[in-house]
């Protein structure tokens, strides 16, 4: 006689002793209500990390020239060292929650965003030198460590074959984030800058309560430092590094740069008036990205996840030809669509490689335990590591612009990027040799 799943704890309590979401009449009866429930708060946090994060990229561009007299270079600092600061944050909120527990550093992660918070209304009301906005603007980088923590953590809430679309969609509801600050922000502005930052508060004290009353800590998720640093002898965690650099970078450093870009190149782009409040088309390209993002995640589980990381290299590098060729004829039609076409893809392609970090250590690893801390570990990790193409590509594009006086230079130079991305996805997951060499369960494994 098959033993009965045990009770599901109560939301809130302090953890779960017994989870076995690989055990189909566990997750039917007990694991996929607990695990949607904790994916719906996690994407509810996540979504306001996003968007304190990146908050900057539209502040910077309503800043009153008289009051802050900055250059293009330092406004496009403003814009990078937030993405910086969340790569390098990313790591240590990784290993919170297999020490914490998702549910706990939830909770703590959401309050730490009042931090950046108190910082952006002290910097547009006392208005005091460069360097100090500068150091207050790279606070909103803990709003990059969330992203970091939550898929760790929602990775051990779902069995293997449903972490595509579960992983996409958590990141999907946190990089939409971006989008909505994107849009709202801009009108909430036109009351006063101060109202940029007052305007989450209320939110995030919200997402802190909700995750701490119906939020779960897993008992399967806790395990050593020692264990977890374990992955990094692994050359998956390096690939796999490498090519997140290409697509959540890209989708990262867009989004941060693309209102001051479309701002410096177009400036007769349409625009909406809210009041007197201007919206910019500024918000659709993180939109579209975040969106496209689960049907990355959704097409990985099913024709595997280097094939569609491949092929969005492929598609990212026409783009980047697109803004090129564009900006060479001052087309702006071009512009947006190749813009937002490069979204489209660097979305797609962040589900992707996030489904093909545990398809391959699944595949890889000696047992499923191992193969999911390690996993969880490797995600982390690659988050960082990516997150600094957040860094790189609006200095680039500022750097080709002061060198050449256009962003032609640095979208020529990205494009190279997207080809050596993907001769690595080539060589390291789609020859069959290597494959076969590697792991014989390795082309069955979603890679």
């Amino acid at each position: 006689m098959t033993a009965l799943a045990p009770a599901p704890a109560p939301a809130g309590t302090a953890a779960l002793s017994h989870w076995d979401p690989e055990n189909p009449e566990f997750w039917a009866s007990t694991g996929r209500r607990v695990a949607r429930r904790n994916l719906i708060f996690s994407i509810f946090a996540e979504h306001l990390g996003f968007s304190v994060w990146t908050l900057w990229s539209v502040v910077v561009v309503a800043l009153p020239a008289a009051q802050f007299p900055y250059t293009v270079d330092q406004k496009f600092w403003l814009v990078a060292l937030p993405n910086l600061i969340g790569a390098l944050m990313r790591l240590p909120y990784t290993f919170a929650v297999t020490r914490f527990g998702g549910r706990t550093w939830t909770s703590i992660s959401a309050m730490l965003l009042l931090i950046p918070l108190a910082g952006l209304i002290f910097a547009v009301t006392t208005k005091p030198a460069y360097w100090v906005v500068l150091l207050l603007a790279a606070t909103a980088g803990v709003g990059g460590g969330n992203f970091a923590s939550s898929m760790t953590n929602i990775s051990f809430f779902f069995p293997e074959r449903e972490k595509g679309v579960a992983l996409g969609l958590n990141a999907a509801g946190g990089n939409i984030g971006i989008s909505t600050m994107q849009l709202i922000v801009p009108i909430v502005l036109s009351a006063g800058l101060v109202y940029g930052g007052l305007m989450w508060v209320p939110l995030v004290l919200a997402a802190a309560i909700c995750a701490r009353l119906f939020m779960n800590n897993l008992d399967v998720a806790r395990s050593p430092l020692k264990a977890q640093f374990a992955t990094v002898k692994r050359a998956h965690t390096w690939i796999m590094s490498f090519l997140y650099i290409g697509t959540f970078g890209s989708f990262l450093g867009y989004s941060a740069a693309f209102p001051l870009v479309l701002k410096l190149q177009f400036p007769e782009a349409p625009v909406a008036h809210v009041g007197t409040a201007t919206v910019t088309l500024a918000f659709a390209g993180p939109l579209i990205g975040s969106l496209t993002r689960p049907l990355g995640g959704w097409l990985a589980d099913r024709t595997g996840g280097a094939r569609v990381t491949a092929a969005c290299y492929i598609l990212m590098g026409l783009g980047s030809y697109g803004v090129v060729a564009s900006v060479s004829a001052h087309s702006m039609g071009l512009f947006l669509s190749s813009f937002l076409f490069l979204f489209a893809a660097a979305g797609a392609g962040n589900g992707s490689t996030y489904r093909m970090i545990p398809a391959i250590f699944a595949a890889t690893s000696p047992d499923l335990a191992t193969a999911k801390r390690e996993s969880a570990a490797t995600l982390g990790i690659a988050g960082a590591i990516g997150a600094v193409g957040g860094f790189y590509l609006p200095r680039a594009i500022s750097d080709s612009i002061k060198a050449t006086g256009g962003i032609s230079t640095a979208f020529t130079w990205f494009a190279v990027m997207y080809g050596v991305c993907l001769a690595v996805t080539w060589w390291c997951y789609l020859r069959k040799r290597v494959l076969a060499a590697q792991a014989p369960s390795l082309a069955h494994a979603g890679i």
